[in-house]
């Protein structure tokens, strides 16, 4: 266990490494911070960090920077979560209320992230498998052609036309919305199989050839895989952090264009908690340079989706966290309200 007073001397030379992006030394470190010690003692103090794995001597200078796992125990036990200021509340409000869709929501939101935080932003679309039916809507565009119309709580809207077997009347068509409805309303998308799968039965042997198009086409609409679906910005942010990256960016921007390897690095959509993976903590080689900063969004406490940001190692942890958690909890109650 690292004293209280050498956890100081970590947090003080992590800050200063990320405001000042210069390896640290003990002088400047008395300088700048009340630590109440000599430099002698917070030299023995880097010395003893060093060699516990904490910081490291990038080269001949007498400077120091944080490795992953100095990072690691700053964000576990340093850092606490910086509050955004009351005119960014607002601002973030302010921006996101003016979305007029789902698609808008989740632009709106890497737009935002990506500016708040100058990092790339991250955002998951809500998952089917994780909201509620709305509504569904059924709408005749010739006798034997309708349109299925999905909503979920999360406010996305999917659209199928339904080709039917048989013509199928508007008295056949209000009955078939008003039971599908009554069913489906309110309840998750897995239980909707076990909701409709007597309904044909309940109608006359004419119109039950077209109920079951109905419900196949509803039933896939609701396990179609591109339920995950990602929306990236601010990749252009990273040129700002070249000399963050000790060989090249390359790998990185070949990391973030692989979809499967940002859902796993946002995590599973269920797990709502604030996850910070930090260097080679992230699985995929091509990141092990940067800390990824995600956080499940949703409505009603449980979470849809995941959003986040990826950055270089060497980031405001406490600033970044604020401003992703923030931007989690508006769009959450953007998608309650919709």
């Amino acid at each position: 266990m690292l004293s209280e007073r050498r956890l100081q001397v970590l947090r003080a030379i992590v800050q200063d490494y990320v405001g000042t992006e210069e390896p640290v030394g003990s002088k400047a470190l008395t300088e700048r911070h009340n630590l109440g010690v000599s430099p002698a003692t917070v030299r023995n103090d880097m010395a003893a960090l060093e060699d516990e794995g904490f910081i490291a001597q990038p080269h001949t200078s007498a400077g120091r920077i944080p490795t992953d796992k100095g990072y690691r125990l700053f964000v576990d036990k340093l850092a606490g979560v910086k509050p955004m200021t009351a005119p960014e509340r607002r601002a973030i409000q302010n921006f996101l209320d003016g979305a007029v869709d789902l698609d808008d929501v989740v632009a709106r939101t890497v737009r935002l992230l990506a500016q708040l935080t100058r990092q790339v932003a991250v955002v998951q679309y809500p998952s089917l498998t994780r909201s509620t039916v709305r509504h569904v809507e059924l709408l005749s565009l010739a006798p034997a052609r309708l349109m299925l119309v999905l909503i979920t709580d999360t406010g996305r809207v999917e659209q199928r036309m339904v080709d039917c077997p048989a013509p199928f009347g508007e008295t056949s068509l209000a009955d078939l919305r008003a039971r599908l409805n009554s069913r489906v309303a309110g309840r998750r998308f897995t239980d909707v199989p076990r909701l409709v799968e007597d309904l044909p039965e309940a109608f006359d042997v004419e119109d039950r050839g077209t109920v079951s198009t109905v419900l196949s086409t509803l039933l896939e609409t609701l396990v179609e895989e591109n339920e995950e679906r990602l929306m990236i910005g601010g990749t252009a942010n990273l040129t700002r952090f070249g000399h963050d990256f000790p060989l090249t960016i390359r790998p990185v921007l070949e990391a973030l264009e692989e979809q499967v390897v940002l859902l796993k690095l946002l995590g599973e959509a269920g797990d709502s908690g604030m996850t910070v993976r930090i260097g080679h903590e992230n699985a995929y080689e091509g990141l092990n340079s940067t800390s990824v900063v995600s956080v499940g969004y949703g409505s009603g406490g449980e979470a849809v989706a995941k959003l986040g940001v990826v950055g270089p190692t060497r980031m405001d942890y406490p600033g970044t966290m604020g401003a992703v958690r923030a931007v989690a909890r508006y769009v959450g109650q953007i998608l309650a309200e919709s």
